[in-house]
């Protein structure tokens, strides 16, 4: 979701899905097609008059380099090769590179570590589920097509009555670099302020991990991007449960260098044609995230 050097947002890539099976008694493998975002990708046709707009540095090897931290699902994760990025975010961007004339070629990617690798050459965008903050639009240019808030999950029934508003004493589990370190970190500072247990806060470097901690019992709960908790809880079969509801809605962005502007405002009006076309609703639909949707992408909102 959103850190404050990089951000947001958690389960299975490939090592996450092992983990969240061997973790959870019962939980067996379903079809791909039972799951979202089974079936074909949604495809979208090239736009020339868009594809003009990609500056000829970027478009010369008809290729956009993606700097994604592939341990998220639904959002962007590995599949069952342990190779290929898929997720919600890694097919709406595939869309918004075809339509400005390009293929994009997923790199997997330490989360922490995009933003700076976008800045320095080594990605040309970053697409990792990245919420928008002031602290990352003075970094790069981020061009908003998503918004969520953060979601707690526990395990099945709530064993250790874990409660928002007081989950002092409680072991919750996040994954690092996210907005969630510093919202958990706040609820346990409340804690300690009115005399209370602090939060134990277990920081995991993928949301895999965090999940697969929570579904042990190990920990008491997690923080994590709403479709990423809704899409750990439809996995676990009946291990997990969202408690309450997300909150704190705020917008994902791709991250572009912030001396590509121009290359910014492809990808903007890349979205923008996404939208108005139905590819954009088709893509949220078929991964089951359609709540996130916004009509109007912009540039560092």
């Amino acid at each position: 979701m959103f850190n404050i050097s990089g951000g947001r947002r958690a389960v299975v890539g490939v090592t996450g899905a092992a983990l969240l099976a061997l973790s959870v008694a019962g939980c067996g493998e379903k079809e791909a097609t039972d799951q979202p975002g089974g079936g074909p990708s949604v495809t979208a046709a090239a736009d020339s008059a868009l594809a003009a707009k990609v500056p000829d540095a970027i478009k010369a090897d008809g290729k956009i380099v993606v700097g994604s931290d592939t341990s998220y699902a639904p959002a962007e994760f590995l599949d069952t090769d342990g190779k290929t990025a898929i997720g919600f975010d890694v097919e709406l961007f595939t869309a918004v590179a075809a339509k400005l004339g390009l293929k994009a070629e997923f790199v997997s990617a330490d989360f922490g570590a995009i933003i700076t690798g976008v800045s320095s050459g080594k990605y040309e965008v970053g697409v990792s589920s990245f919420t928008i903050n002031d602290e990352r639009k003075a970094q790069a240019n981020m061009v908003s097509y998503y918004q969520v808030g953060t979601q707690w999950v526990t395990k099945k029934g709530n064993p250790a009555g874990v409660s928002i508003d007081n989950a002092c004493g409680k072991k919750i589990a996040v994954q690092k670099d996210t907005v969630q370190v510093e919202d958990i970190e706040k609820r346990s500072k409340a804690c300690t302020d009115a005399g209370k247990p602090a939060i134990t806060v277990e920081q995991f470097p993928g949301q895999d991990a965090a999940t697969a901690a929570v579904a042990s019992g190990k920990d008491d709960a997690m923080l994590a991007d709403y479709p990423v908790g809704v899409y750990a809880v439809t996995q676990s079969e009946g291990a997990l449960d969202l408690l309450d509801k997300m909150y704190e809605a705020a917008p994902y962005g791709y991250v572009v260098a912030k001396d590509q502007t121009a290359f910014a405002e492809a990808v903007r009006d890349a979205t923008k044609a996404l939208i108005a076309d139905g590819t954009y609703k088709s893509i949220l639909d078929k991964w089951k995230v359609g709540d996130g949707a916004i009509t109007d992408p912009a540039i560092n909102p």
